[in-house]
């Protein structure tokens, strides 16, 4: 990497390096070094373990109220590869990615070496200048990813949001009663609905007992102003202050 790519890459990244080497090394795919050992591979391995950790920070301080489980799920989400190579991609660090000629000779580079490329980057960062760096550098980027996965998560999950909310709200849990079946035992469906605290929302038809609860959960998240539905029919988290 010549003198221009390298200051690009510092503008990008608002950091200027004490040891250059190390940006270098972090855009060196093993395809154009003698030995893996000279290539990104073990600064990728280090950014993996900073950026889970950064994102288990952001998220318990973020978002108090979410229990274990809840944050695994979300965490999962916002820390995988896709969303790695999503955020390389619109800073453009997938522009300098050195590769063999073989690879290069591909009409697109695959998206996993743009996501190598992001966390051996936060590797490079947390050597040359500590965690407070990566944090400065982060935290910009990935509250909106970890926000999106939250949103994400909420509609596939609305049980565990309406438990939330409850707990929150009312200190007890829903209750989901099983008010009517039809069906022969092999394709049943099953109407449910839901209680919290002696008050009843309406309820819900599903094909499963799951598939109605989530529609009940969602049912009473809406009477409750927690989520808003669009045009489309989509859930929607009301706004709410995140911590």
């Amino acid at each position: 990497m010549d003198d221009v790519d390298l200051d690009r890459v510092q503008t990008i990244l608002q950091h200027r390096f004490s040891d250059p080497e190390l940006v270098r090394r972090a855009f060196r795919h093993a395809s154009v070094t003698d030995t893996r050992l000279q290539s990104n591979e073990r600064l990728e391995f280090l950014g993996d373990a900073i950026l889970g950790m950064i994102v288990c920070e952001r998220l318990f301080m973020r978002y108090p109220e979410y229990l274990e489980g809840e944050m695994t799920k979300i965490k999962s989400l916002a820390v995988s590869r896709s969303t790695c190579a999503k955020i390389a991609k619109s800073l453009g660090l997938d522009e300098f990615i050195r590769v063999g000629k073989g690879m290069r000779a591909q009409r697109a580079l695959p998206a996993s070496l743009a996501a190598a490329v992001m966390e051996s980057v936060i590797a490079a960062l947390y050597l040359d200048s500590g965690l407070d760096a990566v944090r400065g550098f982060l935290e910009p980027l990935i509250d909106p990813m970890i926000d999106d996965a939250v949103r994400s998560g909420h509609q596939h999950n609305f049980k565990s949001v309406l438990q939330q909310h409850a707990q929150r709200t009312h200190g007890v849990s829903p209750a989901y009663r099983i008010l009517d079946e039809k069906g022969p035992d092999h394709a049943k469906s099953f109407k449910i609905g839901v209680e919290i605290d002696g008050e009843s929302f309406d309820p819900s038809w599903g094909q499963s007992k799951k598939q109605a609860e989530q529609q009940a959960a969602l049912n009473a998240l809406h009477a409750m102003g927690v989520v808003e539905l669009d045009e489309d029919g989509e859930a929607l988290m009301a706004d709410e202050p995140l911590n």
